[in-house]
């Protein structure tokens, strides 16, 4: 009798089962490649795929040798212990890969080549690098320029709603953009002053 019981169970549940069972399927698709190309790691068990690494490849103007990340854009190794790292990670910006990095290579290039006028000739006004910028076709709500220092400026771009955004500073010696994915637990480009 209790087999009959257990059976009419099993049969109640299947109805349950199967959708959760092909829900956990859903979202197996890796940046830059196909569904499923995910690799099983030794820890998960069979039939279940671990996403696979970003992939990365040479963007158009770009040697083949990938550009290496901007030195801000990795967080900081920490002692043993040292839980600074893990609790100042939502500052940390998201690197961006395949696709996305050569968007935000060309955007940074963009940038750099409207401000270079400026910079040469040593106009670091904060307005007059808004109005470069916003020049390019960026909305002047999400454009950002402030004073850097005593001879320089900094200014940070909202480029797209994914978000791409770009950040940098120009000063007489030197121009420099990063582009970035935004940050963890915060929507936008601006640095979150709070985590979770």
């Amino acid at each position: 009798m209790t087999m009959i019981k257990m059976t009419g169970v099993r049969r109640a549940m299947l109805p349950l089962v199967v959708p959760a069972l092909l829900a956990a399927g859903c979202g197996t698709q890796g940046a830059g490649g196909a569904a499923g190309a995910g690799r099983r790691s030794p820890s998960a068990p069979a039939g279940i795929p671990v996403p696979s690494a970003p992939v990365d490849f040479p963007c158009p103007g770009e040697s083949p040798a990938l550009t290496p990340p901007p030195a801000g854009s990795t967080p900081a190794s920490a002692a043993p212990g040292d839980h600074y790292a893990e609790n100042h990670g939502f500052r940390e910006p998201l690197p961006l890969h395949g696709g996305r990095r050569c968007d935000g290579l060309a955007a940074a290039g963009r940038i750099e080549a409207a401000l270079e006028p400026l910079r040469e000739r040593g106009d670091f006004t904060p307005e007059h690098v808004r109005d470069a910028l916003t020049g390019l076709g960026y909305p002047a709500g999400k454009v950002r320029a402030y004073g850097n220092g005593s001879a320089g400026v900094g200014f940070l771009v909202e480029a797209d709603a994914s978000p791409l955004c770009v950040e940098g500073a120009m000063n007489r010696d030197s121009m420099r953009a990063d582009s970035f994915g935004g940050y963890p637990d915060h929507f936008g480009c601006e640095t979150p002053s709070g985590g979770h």
